[in-house]
């Protein structure tokens, strides 16, 4: 089965605020998938409609090949989600928070101590999670999904506030679970992270999708400039048509030993987003 996620038609409402319209996706066995929009979107909407956590006004959907509707205790033993909701124990400390969370799913103890040295957090098993710092939270939220050993794994806004080195210790850890074949649908609204992380995204603005691809296809297919930036080792910037007429000159620059740099014009995902929705991803 090579289709985990299928998302097909889903709207909802919440009352007569609509948050989702006619949204469709499809993850494939082993991908990141980045939903990205700015706050209010509906991303964790869809997320937890997948998930089963929320009945969709219409449209159908499923996961791991079972329908979201009818997802029973048994079939989360394949998933992993991590969302801020999903709180701590506050009291209890990390070694405690994931003996609980455990004993629920089945999980032998034994796993506990690994998926604390796995997210860095070995030394602060005895720290109560009120304790902890927002980074070490997030990592403790990562040790629990990840102590499943998940096929699925739904990570909403998982760096979301954290300090560019924690940040990039999530990455490495998102991106090892890829490699042991696991499927990761991720939301953000942090551009840099998507185009890291992801294979494919969704742009989601107002509960609609707007594009879809992969990072570097969309910004290529939104390259409205066309043009090529020069830097000279003398210091000098030249801007350059992205075509055959500029052939002549960039030929003689690199003869001549003067052509220090150049970069074609693409936009990033954070441009592509603004030019289709006129809004930023971080509002």
């Amino acid at each position: 089965m090579n289709k985990t996620v299928e998302a097909r038609n889903i709207g909802h409402s919440f009352g007569a605020r609509r948050v989702l319209e006619d949204v469709n996706i499809t993850l494939e066995k082993g991908q990141i998938f980045g939903l990205l929009g700015p706050s209010g979107a509906g991303k964790t909407t869809l997320i937890k409609i997948l998930t089963g956590q929320l009945m969709p006004s219409s449209g159908d959907s499923s996961i791991l090949g079972i329908r979201s509707i009818v997802l029973r205790g048994a079939d989360y033993k394949q998933v992993g989600i991590m969302m801020e909701q999903f709180g701590l124990y506050e009291r209890l400390t990390c070694y405690d928070n994931l003996s609980l969370f455990a004993r629920i799913y089945g999980i032998p103890k034994e796993k506990i101590l690994p998926a604390l040295d796995k997210v860095g957090l070995a030394d602060a098993r005895k720290i109560a999670a009120a304790n902890l710092s927002k980074g070490m939270r997030s990592r403790l939220l990562l040790a629990r999904v990840l102590m499943v050993a998940p096929m699925l794994l739904f990570l909403d806004e998982p760096t979301g506030g954290l300090d560019p080195s924690t940040s990039d210790e999530i990455h490495k850890l998102i991106l090892e679970e890829k490699a042991r074949g696991v499927t990761v649908f991720l939301t953000t609204h942090n551009m840099a992270e998507a185009e890291k992380l992801c294979d494919h995204i969704a742009l989601l603005n107002e509960g609609k999708i707007v594009a879809t691809g992969a990072p570097k296809v969309l910004c290529r297919q939104y390259n409205r400039e066309k043009r090529l930036k020069i830097h000279l080792y003398s210091g000098e910037d030249r801007d350059l048509s992205h075509d055959a007429s500029a052939a002549g000159e960039i030929s003689k620059l690199l003869e001549s030993g003067d052509l220090e740099t150049i970069h074609s014009t693409e936009p990033n995902l954070e441009n592509v987003f603004m030019e289709l929705t006129g809004r930023s991803l971080a509002v």
